[in-house]
């Protein structure tokens, strides 16, 4: 406890003055200053907010990693996405659904990242090849087609999958992500 408040402090020293401003801010110092009091069920209960804000950032940020939608056609973010992974074991995502002007074409883009489906899925991207997968490239990520549906692993813990459409469209799609930003998130 007294190394989590620690670090906490640190990380809250470690921030600009401005970025120290926030609610998340104001709470990680209300939960060392209960501590200090000798608090310890408000400190907890402080931490375990300022814990579960951090959370909707890195998951906001994360979602902020979909494609944009190709020019005409719309996005339709899924905002709860994040809600339905709890009940998975954790972890995160993001999701989107992509429709061209007149409606006849569509796709759909998910991203799941740290989750126990991403460690069995990854598996099977992995060794797409091997279980009657083919598989391409998009610059140097490979994307494992099947089925009406695109996976690609990004550094064994972010899994991406685009379904709908045809093979040309799949790829097409995999061609807005971002995989650099993608390798780098979280790190």
């Amino acid at each position: 406890m007294n190394r989590f408040l620690t670090i906490a402090a640190a990380v809250m020293m470690s921030l600009p003055v401005a970025a120290q401003a926030d609610e998340i801010s104001d709470t990680l110092e209300a939960a060392l200053e209960a501590y200090n009091k000798g608090d310890v069920t408000y400190a907890l209960e402080e931490l375990d907010y300022a814990r579960q804000k951090l959370m909707a950032l890195r998951a906001e940020a994360f979602q902020d990693l979909l494609p944009e939608a190709p020019e005409g056609w719309t996005r339709d973010v899924e905002t709860e996405m994040q809600a339905g992974l709890a009940l998975m074991g954790g972890g995160m995502g993001a999701s989107a659904e992509y429709r061209s002007p007149d409606g006849s074409q569509y796709y759909t883009v998910t991203m799941m990242a740290d989750n126990a489906m991403v460690a069995s899925m990854g598996s099977m991207v992995a060794n797409a090849a091997a279980m009657g997968m083919r598989v391409e490239r998009v610059g140097r990520q490979r994307i494992a087609l099947n089925d009406g549906q695109a996976m690609a692993l990004v550094n064994n813990r972010i899994l991406v999958t685009v379904e709908g459409g045809d093979e040309a469209l799949l790829l097409q799609a995999m061609e807005q992500i971002d995989f650099q930003e993608l390798s780098s998130f979280g790190n």
